[in-house]
């Protein structure tokens, strides 16, 4: 029993370095993810496709560097993780620069053909119209679904922090969302 569970965890970690051992296997596994990591920060992004694409590339780049550090399990959701981490980095450059975090939204994962979101969904509208913090506090929570916990450490906040952030951006949210209903 203790082989198999071993050979449970080895078995993805030695599908991920087969993809990183040549170049067919690495553009095969890079043109499998590409557009699960791109989709996931461009709806985080908005419409600033530029962003999105550095945060992918950022996403790439720390994968190859820290493939090491993969234990097993979904190399998507391994992936995706250093994503949001890369994500949350930019988020704390944009803020401590004063210009405030990205506009985040997103109300579902992209679906295919949909990458970009709608511009004129009022869910968008009344995200866009929340403070940067507050949008960045409800996005992970919500649009990723993170713990508190896991938001307040993301954003360096304590959790008594976030809470207020989450609950002064649902008021604001719904404020807003109401005004665009109009």
């Amino acid at each position: 029993m203790t082989h198999s569970m071993s050979l449970e965890v080895t078995e993805p970690v030695r599908a991920l370095e087969a993809a990183f051992s040549d170049e067919a296997g690495f553009r095969t596994w890079y043109d499998t993810m590409l557009p699960r990591v791109y989709g996931y920060l461009l709806t985080r992004c908005g419409r600033n496709l530029h962003v999105a694409e550095e945060l992918t590339q950022d996403t790439f780049v720390e994968a190859v560097r820290s493939r090491g550090s993969f234990h097993g399990g979904d190399s998507t959701a391994w992936l995706i993780g250093i994503a949001r981490h890369r994500l949350v980095d930019h988020l704390r450059r944009e803020e401590r620069r004063g210009r405030g975090l990205l506009r985040l939204f997103a109300r579902h994962e992209p679906q295919v053909g949909s990458l970009v979101p709608d511009e004129t969904d009022d869910v968008v509208k009344a995200l866009r119209a929340l403070p940067a913090t507050q949008r960045a506090a409800i996005v992970l929570r919500y649009v990723d679904d993170l713990s508190v916990r896991e938001v307040a450490r993301l954003l360096n906040r304590s959790e008594s922090a976030i809470e207020s952030l989450l609950s002064r951006g649902r008021e604001t949210f719904r404020r807003e969302y109401r005004s665009t209903e109009r």
